[in-house]
């Protein structure tokens, strides 16, 4: 199929917004539906998160089966408050314990497969300030309209704040520097995908499962290599959210995360055979930072670890098989 079939399955979220009617196929197809939200240090903003989508997707509309927090050791009260709003909530390093612990957003995610029931997983962001029930009802439409569909990402509109206020773009600054330049050149299909490094996306278990998980940033870029190599960009859908509002990385914190991707990106393009010739990456990132105590202009070095672990296809796992009855 052509390269732009994934802009054919781009729609707003509107189009989803009968939900009573997402209810109807949902039950008619014997469907559940999980929803995870990866957390760490997240008590300003995941209690209305998950007050959110109980009242609307569970108690006004039974979209949702269960609402499920999968924590990295928060240090404030993200469990507490996630507890009292309604949701099952989970420290990571406490799933699959025989497996160790990683702190990173691929870690939870891929651990959350082990403790969800869903047949269809939903997995949001926690810092959303202005989160509304199209960041869920958005991503699971596409797939029960659709039985070819498999994976949903969301894109929206990112305003970045500074010490001017806040503008109405300028985020996803990774994606426009790094991801898209990589995928136009490796992945053209890839590269229609509005905001492939979206926090909000959804997918069905069954492929899923058979995905790789980076522990850290890689992971979302990782899926999409993934996916187009299982089932093509056919098996992709692309939601507008209209606007999301969260907290910026700082310039520093972004150069981490580009770092990571690109390993994940690097990992990838040798295990399909991409590239020929790649020189290993090393295990840190280097940031330069001004040093202020010492005189004149002067920097230090700042080495960061970016583990570049791969978490394997769940399935892989006997304890996952042996739960969801795999063979």
């Amino acid at each position: 199929m052509s390269e732009d079939v994934l802009l054919q399955k781009t729609w707003h979220h509107s189009k989803f917004s009968d939900i009573t009617r997402l209810v109807s196929l949902k039950e008619k197809k014997g469907l559940k539906i999980s929803l995870a939200f990866p957390t760490l240090n997240e008590e300003a903003t995941i209690g209305k998160e998950i007050l959110v989508m109980r009242t609307e997707l569970m108690e006004r509309y039974p979209l949702l089966d269960e609402i499920v927090v999968i924590d990295s050791s928060s240090k404030d009260n993200t469990r507490k408050v996630a507890e009292r709003f309604g949701a099952r909530v989970f420290d990571s390093k406490s799933i699959l314990p025989n497996y160790g612990a990683y702190r990173g957003k691929g870690e939870n995610l891929w651990k959350s497969l082990y403790v969800l029931e869903g047949d269809i997983i939903v997995w949001v962001d926690a810092d959303i300030s202005n989160i509304a029930p199209k960041f869920v009802y958005g991503l699971i439409g596409p797939l029960l309209e659709d039985d070819k569909t498999a994976y949903v990402k969301s894109f929206y509109e990112r305003p970045i704040r500074s010490s001017g206020g806040i503008s109405s773009t300028g985020g996803g600054r990774v994606t426009e520097i790094l991801v898209r330049p990589l995928f136009s050149l490796f992945y053209p299909e890839l590269a229609r995908l509005i905001q492939p490094l979206s926090g909000e996306y959804s997918g069905r278990r069954s492929l899923l499962e058979q995905l790789s998980f980076s522990v850290g940033y890689g992971v979302e870029l990782g899926h999409l290599i993934d996916i187009l190599q299982l089932q093509g960009i056919e098996a992709m859908a692309q939601v507008d959210l209209d606007l999301r509002i969260h907290r910026n990385q700082t310039t520093a914190a972004l150069g981490k995360m580009a770092y990571g991707i690109l390993n994940t990106f690097t990992a990838r393009i040798k295990k399909y055979g991409a590239a020929e010739i790649l020189r290993e990456l090393g295990d840190r990132h280097i940031a330069l930072e001004m040093d202020a105590s010492a005189e004149g202009s002067s920097h230090r070095v700042i080495k960061t670890d970016i583990p570049s672990v791969e978490r394997p296809p769940i399935i892989e796992i006997p304890e996952y098989r042996e739960k969801f009855k795999k063979g």
